[in-house]
């Protein structure tokens, strides 16, 4: 078995030559229009554009890629609501080696059926009355599995900091240093991946994590100082954004980058997808526009402890969205407009 080490930038560069050539290199965009429209420069990272739709990809092929030959060989198994579920599913594939996904059966369809496109064994479960970790663990000791978690390993958490590495250099290549980064946040695997990076090749970028206002986790834990699970009752479209509470990895490193936390309404999330399609063309899912929601935010410079007058970015993770409910979002989204 392999045995990972400390998450670290140089884990992070590691993991983007590994991801060289294989991963895509989403761009940096922005509309002059909105930048007019809300007073200030935003720019927008993409990873709705990603292989597979989403970052999942990147920190699911560069964990893959660190197992000795023959254990990866005996396969892999993990547990996800889609967008990890597709990027381990795709990465199993281009290694030629089988992987079996646990999925929650009110997963969006669109999830479903794409991990099942990629040569995957997906297996459902409820997901109100089911251990899908009890179940992983079931797999992997009866099959000789390899678990890759979906935010909670340093392997993982590394791959997903290359979006964070990206951002610094495309900034640097334009002549900005942006005064926040804005990042979608579940587990914190991303956020915690973008604010690694960034500590070291932009120190002074305040890094934002954003997550559903039921599923506020993240903000609660950094605000008392310990993890804290989700509060009883919540619901929320943002299915890729469900955690239960931060990572026992992720979350030590949030409190050490000082990364900040925020939440936004799934309305928010909204008409955060209206303007990622109607000023940058893209199609964003609800859990993947919450960043870009805040960012759009009166009070986005409070989050981040920022100016007013600041230059942003926001990730969009994901685009993985059903058509009925992206119809929904757009209509619900001019309505409250």
């Amino acid at each position: 078995m392999s045995i990972e080490k400390p998450l670290s930038f140089d884990a992070i560069i590691a993991a983007a030559e590994t991801l060289k050539g294989i991963a895509r290199e989403t761009p940096l965009l922005e509309s002059a229009l909105l930048n007019e429209q809300l007073g200030r420069r935003l720019l927008v990272k993409p990873e709705c554009l990603q292989l597979t739709g989403s970052f999942k990809f990147r920190g699911a092929y560069n964990t893959l890629a660190g197992l000795p030959a023959a254990q990866r060989a005996q396969g892999v198994v993990a547990f996800s609501s889609g967008n990890h579920a597709q990027g381990v599913a795709l990465a199993a594939r281009m290694f030629d080696v089988p992987a079996v996904i646990i999925m929650p059966a009110d997963a969006p369809r669109l999830k479903i059926d794409n991990t099942r496109s990629y040569g995957a064994d997906v297996i459902l479960y409820d997901r109100n009355t089911e251990d899908r970790e009890a179940i992983c663990r079931d797999l992997s000791e009866s099959q000789g599995l390899t678990l890759v978690k979906p935010y909670d390993q340093v392997s993982v958490i590394a791959g997903q900091g290359t979006v964070g590495l990206e951002i610094s250099q495309q900034c640097h290549a334009i002549g900005v240093t942006p005064n926040a980064v804005f990042v979608p946040c579940g587990g914190g695997g991303l956020t915690s991946g973008v604010a690694t990076a960034l500590s070291t090749a932009s120190p002074e970028t305040q890094v934002v994590g954003v997550e559903p206002s039921d599923f506020d986790d993240t903000v609660r834990s950094l605000d008392a100082g310990e993890r804290l699970g989700v509060a009883a009752g919540g619901a929320s479209a943002c299915d890729a954004l469900l955690s239960p509470m931060p990572g026992e990895i992720t979350f030590p490193i949030l409190q050490a980058r000082d990364v900040r936390a925020t939440s936004v309404t799934d309305d928010q999330a909204f008409q955060a997808m209206q303007v990622a399609y109607e000023s940058l063309k893209l199609v964003a899912e609800p859990g993947g526009a919450v960043a870009l929601a805040a960012a759009l935010a009166p009070t986005f410079a409070d989050y981040a402890g920022i100016d007013p007058t600041s230059t942003v970015v926001a990730v969009i993770s994901g685009g993985n969205v059903d058509a009925d409910m992206f119809a929904r979002a757009l209509l619900r989204a001019k309505q409250d407009g």
